[in-house]
């Protein structure tokens, strides 16, 4: 039944939504003069006191996201999970048992309160370190800025944080761009937005400048754009309507849980946890029964069995993923990696097979232009000339061949006259937007005399194909077969020296004014090219050779050609044997092309979509792949990959699509990150390696125990007690050394290796329990008892001293065996002396075995029916622990020589 409150809510929402709606399409029918008055802005934008006017009265550009994640909330999940929630059903029942039914001089509190004391070290260590991840996530985000081209009076076009963005400023959008708010388009060219963040719809939807009417759907209007959608091609000018809470992306985002995507490693460990509390459900009623019927104390076998539920509960599991995930993320951020979702490191430290784009990651990402050539390969100053009109008036996206072009050009001069003041003979009239597709951009320019010029520069490949003549020598002549293979030489040479070559072919007179679009790229006169130089990164050739040391193969997937790319690679150290390009990948059948990816390093040429489906081939093929780009065409292949990496500088959709961000874009930061990734797996699963088999040959012991000894082998408070202060000697385990050979080759998530260690590691514990009861029960026991063994005692006194002693013994020696084993699966090495613990994790261990050893020789042992153990026990205690640390040396041997792996 809905209530009172929840109707109200809704009805606030609709009205909401209404009120969006009528903005929206009042937006969307204004005359834009009207416009202007209505959101108090300008042609020009606002001024610096109108912006502070609308910020107070519509808010800042700020999205809420109703996550309901209050500190109520984040204490509650804190606290209660699967396995605070067995821990509490067992206090509940220890409340009964204990206090409520024992008799007025037997009520006993402790066991109670060790749970509860259980209960609230795990919740408060986990709201601690959860509290802690939040802030770290929250404050890496913000080293992440998105901005906006904003124009303002007196200040001009300049890039902006989103959130500065107010109601009435002057959007400029270019590709790769992400809405920044909702907006009313006023100016647009072959601008295609895409939706699917809103509306689902993979098409792209083409935007005009225009008024329309103010009914409808604002989602159907085409000169709206809104917050949370992204520019594919083209360019605009809009003015903002609507901004954060007040768009609808934010009325959709105010009703959402947005809950991070649950990576593989949580999978598995989730599965883990339910295998862990199955187990328990399983063994502890069998506990149960055979101390029942073995005993006949039932309630004593019942809070025996309490006491082995909470043993084996691993109430610490999600407090060590939190401090591992939230420890590795810090630790990150200072290589200069930021980590947008935390359950994304251990994919980090998993990956591979490494793809990347070349510039910037191979190369220096410092583009210089060296050469402006006519056909002929003669340097041309009129080439650079065109090339300078066509980079410099494109509205669109200035990459940074368009930033080389102008550079170069504001150095050099034509004579006397400097190359620069060109732009004062020239006006722009029109340009038709660079896309991927095409590979090419044009603008059209008119002179003083009134002459326009329609000049085009793109791939040299695209740029013969829409050039019908050539300019040679002075004279304009038919592009022939020999005159193609001419251009076709000259770039090859420039090539094979590393540089990339771009063509410019201009035409005069082209198509009335206005009229300019895609079919005007036809019967061009090709004037010669620009050739660009990219140093290689003297850190490139380390880099790779430490990713190779690492076991992750580095494959090159970039849209230049294939010359250029196996130039950069040889001279970085990427072996390779066949380049394939863009045109050969569309012919290979899926099973072909895997096949081709299992020996190919270099892809050229390649458009967004086989990008894309290159990643999710690999992928197929059980790689664990990471793909690093910037640009609008990596978008795609960055959704697709296993771990998508962009940069600080990267566009904006390349950003949102990225799992990790890299402040500084370089594959040894890369390669810090990786390894980082990679100790935070290491040690997350040796706690959960740890608990698997420490619970496992916990039961084993019990069971055998249960079956043969007259009594309890410990008393439940005593378990209960030993588990309290084995968990707290864990809490370090996030900060652990890790063997640099564990660093060596990526880590997958598999959790039959979790069984599997279970079952070979677990068991060695038992044996020395075994000889641990058989030592107490005949030697160390009867001392006490005049050589009597239990069964031969008649005196109550002397039987409740044989139990104590006892019962002391197997304390000791379980916190000792329990304890130490974690020094000796944290290394396939021998402990202590190959490979160290951190000394957070030997002080705490070490701490842990000092305190519980002293516990039988004090007043509150004492108390707890313990009895002092004798100087002799600890002779047989360390006999025990060298051998049980022996035997577990061997095992572990053994596991790592079948299954090639410990941890």
């Amino acid at each position: 039944m809905i209530n009172k409150n929840q109707k109200s809510k809704a009805a606030v929402k609709v009205q909401k939504d209404e009120t969006i709606n009528k903005r929206l399409l009042k937006g969307a029918s204004l005359e834009i003069t009207a416009m202007y008055e209505w959101l108090a802005s300008s042609e020009k934008g606002k001024t610096s006191e109108q912006v502070r006017e609308a910020r107070e009265t519509h808010g800042e550009n700020i999205v809420t996201y109703d996550k309901g994640n209050t500190l109520a909330k984040r204490l509650f999940e804190s606290f209660i999970n699967p396995f605070t929630l067995i821990l509490i059903v067992l206090a509940i029942v220890s409340v009964f048992t204990d206090i409520v039914l024992a008799d007025v001089g037997d009520k006993d509190y402790t066991t109670v309160i060790i749970i509860v004391s259980m209960v609230v070290i795990a919740g408060v260590l986990r709201f601690v370190q959860e509290t802690r991840s939040g802030n770290a996530a929250e404050k890496l985000l913000e080293m992440i800025e998105t901005t906006a081209n904003i124009e303002r009076v007196n200040v001009g076009p300049k890039e902006i944080p989103l959130d500065e963005i107010v109601v009435g400023d002057i959007v400029h959008l270019s590709a790769g761009d992400m809405i920044p708010a909702d907006l009313r388009i006023i100016q647009a060219k072959d601008l295609f937005i895409s939706q699917s963040a809103l509306t689902g719809e993979s098409e792209s939807i083409e935007k005009f400048a225009g008024v329309l009417q103010a009914d409808g759907a604002p989602l159907e209007k085409n000169n709206l754009a809104f917050m949370g959608t992204n520019v594919l091609s083209g360019y605009a000018k809009g003015i903002v309507i609507a901004t954060g809470d007040h768009t609808i992306f934010g009325g959709i985002a105010q009703d959402l849980n947005v809950e991070p995507v649950v990576t593989s490693f949580e999978k598995g460990v989730n599965a883990v946890s339910w295998v862990l509390i199955r187990f328990m459900m399983v063994m502890v009623p069998i506990v149960f029964l055979i101390n029942g019927l073995t005993k006949g104390d039932w309630l004593s076998a019942l809070l025996f069995a309490i006491s082995i539920a909470v043993g084996l509960t691993p109430e610490m599991l999600p407090m060590i993923v939190t401090a591992g995930l939230a420890k590795g993320a810090i630790t990150m951020s200072k290589e200069k990696v930021i980590i947008k979702n935390l359950n994304s490191i251990q994919n980090l430290g998993a990956i591979d097979i490494l793809c990347t784009d070349k510039t910037g990651t191979l190369t220096e990402d410092k583009v210089r232009l060296q050469y402006h050539l006519d056909i002929d390969g003669v340097s041309d100053t009129r080439v650079l000339r065109h090339g300078f009109l066509n980079s410099y008036y494109q509205t669109g996206l200035k990459n940074l061949i368009d930033l080389a072009i102008i550079d170069k050009t504001m150095e050099l001069k034509d004579g006397d006259v400097n190359l620069k003041d060109s732009i004062t003979r020239y006006e722009k009239v029109d340009e038709v937007p660079f896309d991927f597709e095409r590979r090419r951009m044009s603008v059209v320019v008119k002179d003083e005399t009134g002459k326009t010029q329609m000049i085009t520069k793109g791939a040299v490949e695209e740029m013969l194909n829409i050039s019908s003549f050539v300019e040679y020598k002075g004279e304009v002549l038919p592009l022939t077969a020999d005159k193609r293979q001419l251009v076709i030489d000259k770039v090859q040479e420039l090539n094979n020296d590393g540089m990339r070559v771009i063509a410019v072919s201009q035409k005069t007179n082209p198509a009335p004014v206005g009229e300019f679009s895609i079919t005007d790229e036809q019967d061009m006169v090709l004037i010669g090219y620009l050739a660009f130089f990219d140093p290689p990164k003297e850190s490139a050739i380390a880099a790779i050779k430490a990713l190779h040391e690492h076991v992750v193969e580095v494959k090159v997937i970039t849209g230049d050609n294939e010359e250029v790319a196996r130039s950069v690679c040889k001279q970085v150290g990427i072996a390779f044997d066949k380049v394939y390009i863009g045109s050969d990948v569309d012919q290979f059948t899926d099973i072909e092309l895997k096949a081709v990816a299992k020996t190919t390093t270099i892809f050229a040429k390649m458009s967004p979509s086989q990008k894309t489906r290159l990643i999710n081939l690999i992928k197929d093929d059980e790689h664990s792949v990471g793909y690093l780009g910037d640009g609008i065409n990596d978008a795609g292949a960055l959704e697709a990959a296993d771990v998508g990496i962009s940069v600080d500088n990267a566009v904006d959709i390349a950003k949102e699509a990225a799992d990790v961000i890299l402040l500084e874009k370089d594959l040894k930061v890369l390669e810090n990150g990786i390894v980082e990734g990679r100790k935070t797996y290491a040690n997350i699963i040796k706690y959960i390696k740890l608990t698997a088999s420490s619970n496992f040959g916990n039961v084993f012991s019990v069971l055998i125990a249960s079956a043969f000894l007259p009594f309890l082998p410990m008393a439940s408070l005593h378990l209960i007690l030993l588990n309290l202060i084995y968990d707290i000697s864990c809490i370090a385990i996030p900060w652990d050394n890790v063997d640099e050979e564990f660093l060596e080759k990526p880590k997958t998530w598999d959790a039959s290796s979790v069984s599997k260690f279970m079952l070979w590691i677990g068991p060695t514990s038992s044996i020395f329990d075994i000889t641990t009861y058989l030592l107490m029960y005949f030697i160390i026991a009867p001392m006490f008892t005049g050589g009597l063994l239990f069964h031969q005692l008649s005196d109550p006194k002397l039987m409740a001293l044989y139990i104590a002693v006892f019962q002391a013994g197997w304390f000791v020696e379980s916190m000792w065996s329990q304890t130490l084993v974690i020094h000796m699966i944290r290394t396939p090495k021998i402990p202590f002396i190959q490979s160290n613990a951190s000394k957070e994790l030997t002080f705490l261990t070490f701490a842990g075995i000092a305190v519980l050893t002293a516990i039988p020789f004090t007043s509150f042992g004492a108390s707890i029916g313990f009895a002092p153990l004798p100087k002799i026990y600890f002779l047989y205690l360390a006999l025990t622990i060298v051998l049980y640390m022996a035997l577990v040396t061997v095992v572990k041997n053994l596991y790592i020589k079948k299954y090639e792996e410990l941890l």
